[in-house]
């Protein structure tokens, strides 16, 4: 679906971002968090193990089945520490912005952080971009008339039902994301690797060393098929878990093109969407449920969002800016509101 050119007043082109900034800068929301950062580490990394330790000890039982779905849990945990360190949410420098990424990344969950690192910034550089944003790419979902179009075969067929498969759809993803992350980081093209990663021969030892500690404690423990079992339930829910906190920030608001003329506040801003909650939503979500203020200021530590929202709120409605926010229930409505109607020419043609 695409959307009537947008555009920023003239002659006022990063003013108006430059003025929310210092309004949130005066207010000391750019300050790192390391107290908060290091409790948040040593609380998630600590339930993740804990929670591998309790399936040692469980050994060869179908109560397996439900530590599978507690884990799920842990990992997309462990996986928004990983965002945070790719944002430099915790550390100003690289080095260990970096270390802590590669940790939470490919060695705890099994995802090249380098490969998401620069998909992701690329995400954030024009969101909701039906050119340039690789989250609207078009793949076992489309997001536009135009994708929805050029579908063929079974590609078509799901189009046409889309909204109604995205939930289940999203069992699939983490095993979409392992398999990205290999692809990643060994695919080549022209005699060039086609994604650029920096610490390539480190990403590919650490993901062997999670695959290989992964499958092996899951076989040691427990017999094959309860081992699969565990494997199909973890990562299909893990999958489900990142893809529904994911899923709320962008989809159903309006996709830019190439006609559009946008300044940074306002492809930032009118492409994202707020989730109310409070507490419970923003642990939940990783703080993501913060997406127009992530998008802002995605170095901004997680725990400074919430404080943020008023100030930038507030600066939207002087500057006549729509600013986006819902529950969680209703986010997830627009969602798929957005993707059955793009859907729908498949349906009546």
């Amino acid at each position: 679906m695409t959307s009537s050119p947008l555009t920023a007043p003239p002659g006022r082109r990063g003013s108006d971002y430059a003025r929310l900034s210092r309004r949130v800068a005066e207010a000391g929301l750019f300050a790192r968090r390391p107290g908060w950062y290091a409790a948040r580490i040593g609380l998630t990394l600590g339930a993740f193990l804990a929670g591998w330790a309790v399936v040692v000890a469980v050994g060869d039982s179908w109560a397996q089945v439900l530590l599978a779905a507690g884990m799920a849990v842990a990992t997309t945990q462990v996986a928004f520490l990983g965002h945070d360190a790719g944002h430099r949410q915790m550390f100003r420098r690289r080095g260990p912005s970096e270390l802590a990424g590669l940790i939470a990344g490919n060695l705890a969950v099994g995802l090249s952080y380098g490969w998401w690192v620069d998909k992701h910034n690329r995400h954030h550089a024009n969101p909701n971009h039906t050119d340039e944003d690789p989250d609207v790419g078009a793949g076992a979902v489309v997001w536009t008339y135009e994708q929805a179009a050029a579908t063929r075969g079974m590609g078509r067929w799901l189009a046409r039902r889309q909204a109604w498969l995205f939930f289940p759809l999203l069992l699939l993803e983490g095993l979409a994301l392992h398999v990205a992350s290999v692809q990643a980081l060994t695919g080549r093209e022209g005699g060039r690797w086609r994604t650029p990663v920096r610490h390539r021969a480190v990403e590919a030892l650490l993901l062997v060393a999670h695959a290989a500690g992964y499958l092996g404690l899951l076989f040691a423990v427990m017999s094959p098929g309860k081992a699969l079992l565990f494997v199909a339930v973890h990562q299909g829910l893990w999958g489900l878990y990142m893809g529904c906190a994911f899923a709320p920030n962008h989809k159903g608001m309006p996709m830019p093109t190439a006609d559009d003329d946008l300044d940074f506040l306002r492809k930032q801003v009118l492409t994202s969407r707020n989730v109310r909650g409070g507490r419970f939503v923003d642990v939940a979500l990783g703080a993501l449920n913060y997406q127009i203020e992530h998008h802002l200021f995605p170095n901004m530590p997680r725990m400074n969002l919430r404080r943020a929202r008023p100030i930038v709120r507030a600066y939207c409605a002087e500057q006549g800016i729509p600013y986006a926010e819902t529950g969680l229930v209703e986010s997830y409505r627009q969602a798929l509101a957005h993707l059955h109607e793009v859907g729908r020419p498949l349906r009546v043609g």
